[in-house]
């Protein structure tokens, strides 16, 4: 998978918010699919559908325990996006300071207009 495919990838995952809930939950700790279930109101298998997403994004891994298979967190895919988004948040601060200046500078032209008006 490309680095592009890796970040529609991600953000595709990122997109549904019952899969934000699953990686919340398991940023505090590895999980089971019963285990992830259980605040759903869906099926394992909807729940294993959500999880076939969170994996293809490099999201999610499968653990071997025993005669478990819990999922965890990888950070990863995520630090990809967080990368390609701060990149984006340096362009946009930029443009909010220079209106920010802008609107300073417009907020002072109509005071000077009404100064020199006075003297006149």
């Amino acid at each position: 998978m490309t680095p592009s495919q890796r970040l529609d990838a991600t953000f595709t995952a990122l997109a549904d918010p019952t899969r934000r809930a699953i990686l919340a939950r398991l940023a505090t700790s590895e999980a089971s699919v019963a285990e992830l279930a259980e605040p759903f109101e869906m099926s394992q298998p909807a729940i294993s559908k959500h999880l076939k997403v969170l994996e293809r994004a490099g999201l999610v891994s499968i653990g071997q325990d025993a005669q478990r298979r819990p999922r965890r967190l990888e950070g990863e895919a995520m630090t990809a996006a967080i990368d390609w988004l701060e990149r984006y948040r340096a362009i946009w601060e930029e443009n909010y300071r220079r209106l920010d200046a802008l609107l300073s500078e417009l907020k002072d032209k109509p005071a000077l207009k009404k100064r020199n008006r006075k003297k006149t």
